[in-house]
C-alpha cells in the first residue's frame, strides 16, 4: 500500500496521520462539501472508507487519552520506538509534533486547510489531485464497483 501523510488543520489546530494514497481524492471530495471544523472533514469522508475513518478517529481518542496540550510525553516516548510512517493519528501541540505533521511519508505529504479553503500538495507522488474527478468508494479496504465523484468549489486553491 502507498502511504502519504495528511495533516488536517482547522480553526483548533492541527492534526496528522498517515493513510492509503487513494484517501487524496476522498478527502477532495470531502472538502467540496465545505467542512469547516475537522469532524465535518471526517464525517463528509466517512461515506467513502468508514474503516479508514474510524480507525483516525479511535487513533485520535486514544491520543487525546495519553496527552494534554501540557504534557506530549506519552507521544514522545512512543516516537523512540516506531517509525514516523507507523505512528498512530496525533494532534500537533507542541514543536516535535508540528515537525513530524511535516515530514512526508512513502508517497508525500499533503495539508487540507479547511479554513483557508487550501489543499498544499507539499510532495505528492502518488497522482495528480485534480479539481473535478472520482474515485471508489471502499468497504473493509477494499475498492468496490461504486464510484463518487467530486468537484471542488472555486473558492477552494490545490497548491501547487
Amino acid at each position: 500500500m502507498t502511504l502519504v501523510r495528511f495533516t488536517v488543520i482547522d480553526s483548533q489546530g492541527a492534526v496528522s496521520f498517515v493513510g492509503p494514497g487513494h484517501a487524496i481524492k476522498m478527502f477532495a471530495a470531502a472538502c467540496s462539501r465545505g467542512p469547516r471544523t475537522l469532524q465535518e472533514f471526517l464525517e463528509f469522508t466517512r461515506p467513502y472508507d468508514a474503516d479508514f475513518i474510524n480507525e483516525v478517529r479511535r487513533g485520535l481518542a486514544i491520543f487525546d487519552e495519553h496527552n494534554t496540550p501540557e504534557d506530549t510525553s506519552a507521544f514522545h516516548a512512543m516516537l523512540q520506538q516506531r517509525p514516523s510512517a507507523t505512528l498512530p493519528p496525533f494532534r500537533v501541540l507542541d514543536e516535535v509534533t508540528r515537525d513530524l505533521s511535516l515530514q512526508p511519508v512513502d508517497s508525500g505529504l499533503i495539508l487540507y486547510n479547511l479554513g483557508a479553503r487550501r489543499i498544499i500538495q507539499i510532495q505528492n507522488s502518488y497522482g495528480q489531485l485534480q479539481r473535478e474527478d472520482r474515485g471508489r468508494i471502499r468497504r473493509s479496504g477494499q475498492p468496490t464497483r461504486m464510484l463518487y465523484y467530486y468537484r471542488l468549489p472555486d473558492d477552494w486553491a490545490i497548491v501547487p
